[in-house]
This record gives structure tokens, sequence and C-alpha cells, in this order.
């Protein structure tokens, strides 16, 4: 849901290598699919339904953008949005709509995955091959292609960060600001987290508070955990956007006694990294990129070609995006990705 280099990369290396040779390969000889020399060069035209939640947050907000964005860097693409919902019976009616134009390719971000299986299977049934966007599908029957975010790596690289800057304090303390609990996501980043912390035998998570991603419940569980615990090193806060309420609780209790990483990779975030004069000191990135690397895989479907720097003649079946964690050292480099 709310939620590196590896996004950035993924981004550059599906765009710059979707092939748009109109060779075709027999299966002898040099591999035709050289699939490779592929750019933004016109090829087949391709119609790219496109479905996700509304719109409520930064980072799906930021999904919408690069979706956008990246549509617009191709002549071959004729762009089928249809109207963003976070209720599962809205959303699969408006993914009917997609498959009743006969559009080449859906991409969707379900606003859940369990409930959009059967949209995403009636799509697959229809001809029509489904780019899975973050939110996994129940079967991978429904779909052609998943790429998304990693959050059990997400929670790993969080607490191997926090580890490394804690590592020679004794009896380091660490909260945790998650998300919501009813999400497999924030099960997964909590666990990647704990395990990561493992391995630092002088660190122990003395409190966790699950909010809803929303400012308003960031700040409300923030201040719970401030009260609960008058003295701590860390938090690891799961997302950026209620971490702006989680950075007001701490103002207003007026600690600077911790670090704080947060999580996703807003703008707001890295403007404060690269200021470097408050708590937050880095980000675990959850990169919204990825929309724009759907379009790019939505693209290679619809004109039947693969991607290069692969030998294969079709893209993978799915595709997951490594979590960067970008501090100071790095942040110049990240900077023009924050989402606002």
């Amino acid at each position: 849901m709310l939620f590196g280099a590896g996004a950035l990369a993924a981004g550059g290396f599906l765009t710059a290598c979707t092939s748009n040779s109109d060779d075709g390969g027999d299966g002898g000889g040099e591999n035709d699919n050289k699939a490779a020399v592929a750019d933004k060069k016109k090829g087949k035209q391709v119609t790219i339904g496109f479905s996700g939640p509304q719109a409520d947050h930064g980072w799906l907000n930021a999904i919408n953008d690069q979706a956008r964005k990246r549509v617009k860097e191709y002549e071959d693409i004729t762009f089928e949005p249809v109207e963003g919902s976070n209720d599962a019976a809205t959303q699969s009616g408006s993914i009917e709509t997609l498959i009743n134009k006969k559009v080449d390719v859906i991409v969707i971000l379900p606003a859940d995955g369990k409930a959009l299986t059967q949209a995403g299977l009636k799509a697959m049934e229809a001809g029509i091959p489904v780019v899975n966007l973050d939110r996994i599908f129940d079967t991978p029957q429904a779909s052609r292609c998943w790429i998304g975010g990693d959050n059990y790596g997400m929670g790993v690289n969080a607490g191997n960060y926090i580890g490394e800057a804690l590592k020679d304090k004794k009896n380091a303390k660490v909260v945790e600001l998650a998300g919501m609990d009813t999400l497999e996501l924030t099960k997964q980043r909590s666990k990647g987290f704990r395990d990561a912390l493992k391995n630092y035998k002088n660190i122990e998570i003395v409190a966790r508070q699950a909010a809803e991603f929303t400012v308003e419940s960031g700040q409300k569980k923030m201040s719970d955990l401030l009260q609960a615990v008058k003295k701590f090193d860390a938090l690891w806060n799961h997302d950026d956007d209620q971490g702006v309420g989680a950075e007001n609780a701490i103002k207003q209790a007026g600690r600077d006694d911790f670090l704080m990483v947060g999580g996703a990779g807003s703008k707001h975030v890295m403007d404060q990294i690269k200021a470097d004069n408050t708590v937050i000191k880095a980000t675990v990135l959850y990169p919204p990129t990825m929309a724009a690397s759907a379009i790019d895989l939505a693209r290679a479907l619809g004109q039947g070609k693969g991607i290069a720097g692969m030998a294969e003649f079709e893209i993978p079946a799915s595709i997951t995006l490594y979590s960067a964690v970008v501090d100071k050292k790095n942040i110049d480099q990240y900077l023009p990705t924050g989402f606002k």
C-alpha cells in the first residue's frame, strides 16, 4: 500500500530497454531479442489501461504522477486511466470497463489485492495481460507480471542502518512507529526490522505503536510513544506521510535526543536529511518510480518484446525493487526522486 538505486535502475533499465525492433526471432541463430537495443523510438501502438486506489496519500499520488509522466515519454502509447477508488467493488467495475474497451494491457494497483484478484483473472481470461503493481493478487494467474517494493527488505535495511549507528552504544533502546497492523506489508516491515536488529545484541526494541499512514495518526501514536518511553536512542517510522505528524509530536515534546529513520522517501523528509538540523537522519525508500516501470513493462507486453540486458524473449514474471537507505552521504543523488 503506502508503502534506491534499485528503483532508479529498474526504471532506466526498462525504459531504455524495451525492444522496438520489428524483427521477430525464429528461435535459431543469434538471439534476435538482443531485445535490447531498445529505445524510445516509436513502435507498435499500445493502449494501456491504468487502475489504482484513490490518491489520498502522498505516495499514491506519486504513483499516479509517475505513470502519467512515463506515458508522455512515448509516442506509441494510448493511455486509458480510470478514476481511482479505495472501494474494491468500484475499482473492479472500472477494470471491467477497461476490459470492455479491449485495451491491450492493464496496469492494476489494487486497493485490496485479495478483493481485486477476480478482476485481474477476468482481464487475463479476456486475453488482456495484466501488470500487477505492488499490492499482490491472491494468485499469480491474475497477472502476467508483478512489480513492487520489498517490504521485508525495507525493514531489514532500516534495522541495519540503526544497528550500525548504535552498535557501540551499551543497552541501546529503539522504538517503532509502524503502519496499519491489518496490512500484510506492515507485518513484513516489522519482521524485517526485528530480524535485522537480532544481529545487534546491545539493542532492544522497547516500544511499538501502529499508526494509519496519516499525519493525524502519526502525531497521536508518536505522542503515546514519547510519553511511554522517556529515553530511547532511535526511532523507525514506517511511512514518511505519517512521519509529518510524528515530527509535530517530537517538536511539541521538545525532544532531540535520538535519531529518526523514515520510510518511503518523501521530498519533505529528504529536505530534512539534506539540512541535517532535525532528528531525521535517513529514510528507507519504497520507490513510486515502480509505476513508471510498470508502464514500461506494459508497453513491452503490448508490443510482444522483452527487455534489454536479459537473454529471454519475454519480460520477467516478477520484479522486486530494492529499498535503498538515503542519508546525508547520498542525499544529492536521491533528492530528485522525493515525492510530495
